[in-house]
């Protein structure tokens, strides 16, 4: 399955991202406009599917990515818990997300 999203309402075919839904997100590859909608969409598509910990990297630069991803975090009524990663799996450049 995959994941499908428009940028705006009126947006052409061409402007459709398409990303498979699994336990990892990758916010790199995504404009900082669309990631808020991106991030609760893409779990509660994770949740549908039976995923219940997500990794989403948001690189570790001055942290305000990670910042804009914990305040969305914070207001999803399916997250549990999330933390950053283990120094294994991104450490400051990523965070573990635990979904209900």
């Amino acid at each position: 399955m995959v994941y499908v999203s428009q940028q705006d309402n009126d947006a052409s075919a061409d402007d459709v991202i398409v990303h498979p839904i699994h336990s990892n997100l990758d916010l790199h590859t995504f404009c900082p406009k669309d990631i808020p909608s991106l991030i609760s969409e893409y779990l509660y598509e994770c949740l549908a599917r039976d995923i219940k910990h997500v990794r989403i990297v948001h690189g570790n630069r001055a942290g305000v990515l990670r910042d804009a991803v914990h305040k969305i975090l914070q207001q999803l009524p399916v997250v549990v818990e999330y933390a950053i990663a283990p120094i294994h799996e991104g450490g400051f450049g990523a965070t573990i997300v635990s979904l209900c």
